[in-house]
């Protein structure tokens, strides 16, 4: 009983803190869909991976592992934690009794149909700009500066960082997608993926093989899961149902966010890559004298941003769920595949056709 008095007191002060910001930042309401869009994980695999990638390998390889455990522990975390959502919790608690519930305005990103504890966006985005930071960092302090620059390097980059998952956490308390404790947990839980995944080598000379292992580890470990509490009664879908009922708009309820879908474009992400990084276009266009030169890089940066763009812009269609899973994760997997393997290759061979035409 205390520790339901505990979370009732806790749900209720984040709903002041979600009605506070609708009332007094509601001019701000595009900035915050921004932000939230900005801090979903398909822009880690669309826009982050290509740069990084092509600019430092080993940092790509580190966001796309970043991404996808931290985005799988998010889901087993969701799962354990059973984490309600201020815009449904508002019609379940029976805290208020007869007195009028609290008015909370829903907006077409609110209406999430997973678990909300912790927060996926804030997990992600914490992570995945932990790995760019302290890469930013590595590079800066290779150069020789004195105490003070370093200093300031360390201050302003950190800085960065902390405005930014202010802002994803203010954004996503502002949607009522999650009460202010749920982002506050994703932002450390993210940290703690990054840090960890920072010092371990063995991600950047993995075989095809144990690519193949850790995605089907981590797809039966969940499925699994899932299909034991399904039998011990547990519907661990249970949110689905509560988007459903209380969201303000059927339309706003997308099979996308729900966690299996979250979960195969994870899995395909981490296989793609997994492909990627052992096929033999990878081994002839990236690590040859081609691969060293910043002009290639930069023109497989843009190549790719471009190519994926495009791709990106194809979505699978909703009416069959296991039609949608399967295209998910055959687009996912075909992100890292393209960005690292296909269109360094088309780009090497471009230019080599150009040099033999200049002889």
């Amino acid at each position: 009983m205390m520790m339901d008095a505990g979370m009732d007191l806790l749900h209720s002060s984040g709903v002041e803190l979600v009605q506070y910001l609708q009332l007094n930042y509601r001019d701000s309401q595009s900035w915050f869909t921004f932000i939230s869009i900005a801090a979903d994980l398909r822009n880690t695999f669309f826009v982050f991976f290509p740069i990084w990638f092509h600019l430092c390998e080993a940092v790509g390889i580190k966001l796309i592992w970043v991404a996808v455990i931290g985005d799988w522990l998010n889901l087993i975390f969701k799962w354990f934690l059973f984490g309600h959502r201020p815009y449904w919790w508002v019609h379940e608690t029976k805290l208020y009794g007869n007195s009028s519930l609290p008015t909370l305005q829903q907006f077409p990103l609110t209406c999430e149909t997973g678990p909300g504890s912790p927060s996926g966006h804030a997990m992600g985005s914490a992570g995945v700009w932990y790995v760019m930071v302290t890469a930013f960092l590595t590079f800066g302090l290779q150069k020789k500066r004195s105490g003070f620059q370093k200093w300031c390097l360390h201050i302003v980059l950190w800085t960065v960082f902390c405005m930014i998952q202010v802002c994803v956490c203010t954004s996503r308390v502002f949607l009522a997608a999650h009460f202010p404790h749920q982002v506050f947990t994703g932002v450390l839980s993210g940290m703690v993926v990054a840090e960890v995944f920072g010092r371990i080598n063995a991600i950047y000379n993995a075989s095809f093989k144990r690519y193949l292992q850790i995605t089907l580890f981590l797809f039966s470990f969940a499925l699994g899961f899932y299909l034991l509490l399904k039998v011990l009664g547990i519907d661990l879908l249970w949110s689905l149902e509560k988007a459903q009922r209380w969201c303000a708009r059927a339309e706003w309820v997308h099979i996308n966010t729900t966690p299996f879908a979250g979960l195969v474009r994870n899995m395909g992400a981490l296989f793609g890559l997994g492909l990627a990084l052992n096929s033999p276009i990878y081994a002839e266009s990236c690590k040859g004298k081609r691969g060293q030169q910043f002009s290639f890089r930069i023109s497989c940066i843009v190549a790719s941003l471009i190519v994926l763009h495009v791709f990106d812009s194809v979505k699978p269609p909703t009416q069959s769920e296991f039609l949608f899973y399967f295209l998910s994760f055959c687009k996912s997997a075909t992100v890292p595949l393209a960005a690292a393997a296909f269109v360094p290759f088309c780009v090497s061979q471009l230019l080599n056709r150009q040099d033999t035409k200049k002889l």
